[in-house]
């Protein structure tokens, strides 16, 4: 969807889709039809809108299109994307493009990322999913790096506040973790000295902001394994210190966090919009 515009993407999902996988539908809410398609010979894994692009995610091409008038404007090989990892700037100033090439960010392959909405830093996390490093899009370099742990860990979405200067990470441990940046943002001083001794080129960073999911809502000495074997969570920074998580189990959280101290975040909303357990049972006879 781009962001509230009543244009959306459908592709075929799931055991039984409406839509062949290998088709994108382009729809438009307030006229209730599809206004457009794309079809190809493999399965779609990504579709992702900006103000002026739509960008369709194959595993090894990806596919740039106008978006007034539907017309392909470029293709770019990658490497395998099974995960249909794509990152788009949405700042009208920049054009910004990430997707997985031959670059080493990691000792392992790249497992998740995400771009600012400028899209000049990148938050990446590999297949082993202990760090998260921050590169500059314009020189490629590395400044920083943040620790999730030392166990390894299946990262579900990383995402950056609007400032910069927290970075929120979900993974298969059902946690989620909230970091300090040190990113400079646009308007504010730059610092004296580095931190901690540390080059300017990286600045290792271990507190952490953490909340157990398990424990929300659920008894936590039996939904912990549940959770971390079945439910995705994804995570937004939201106003005034807060993030919001939702699960794939139709779950959603609103919590806040202390930006100065750390520790546990505080659950602030709880709410269950949808019961998988109930809508996969027959309907009774």
């Amino acid at each position: 969807m781009l962001f509230h515009c009543n244009i959306l993407a459908l592709v075929g999902g799931g055991t039984n889709p409406q839509y062949p996988p290998n088709k994108v539908l382009i729809w438009d809410d307030h006229k209730s039809r599809c206004v457009g398609e794309f079809a190809f010979i493999f399965d779609v894994r990504a579709v992702k809108f900006r103000q002026d692009r739509i960008i369709v995610v194959l595993e090894y091409k990806i596919y740039v299109y106008n978006f007034t008038d539907l017309k392909l404007l470029q293709q770019i090989e990658t490497l395998a994307n099974p995960k249909g990892l794509c990152g788009l700037s949405h700042n009208p100033n920049t054009s910004v493009l990430v997707c997985p090439g031959i670059s080493s960010m990691h000792d392992s392959c790249i497992a998740c990322f995400t771009l600012t909405m400028d899209g000049l830093l990148l938050a990446t996390a590999s297949m082993k999913g202990t760090l998260i490093r921050i590169f500059n899009i314009l020189d490629g370099t590395r400044f920083q790096e943040v620790r999730r742990g030392v166990d390894r860990a299946e990262i579900y979405s990383i995402s950056l506040s609007p400032s910069v200067k927290w970075l929120a990470v979900s993974s298969d441990k059902g946690t989620v973790h909230i970091f300090s940046l040190r990113a400079l943002v646009v308007g504010e001083d730059p610092p004296n000295q580095n931190v901690s001794g540390e080059s300017p080129g990286m600045i290792h960073q271990n507190s952490s902001t953490s909340l157990d999911a398990a424990n929300v809502g659920a008894n936590p000495s039996s939904s912990l394994s549940f959770m971390r074997e079945v439910t995705r969570y994804i995570t937004e920074f939201g106003s005034q210190n807060t993030v919001m998580i939702v699960g794939m189990d139709g779950s959603f959280y609103r919590c806040s966090f202390d930006n100065v101290s750390g520790g546990e975040m505080q659950h602030q909303e709880y709410v269950r919009f949808l019961n998988i357990n109930q809508r996969l049972k027959s309907p009774a006879t």
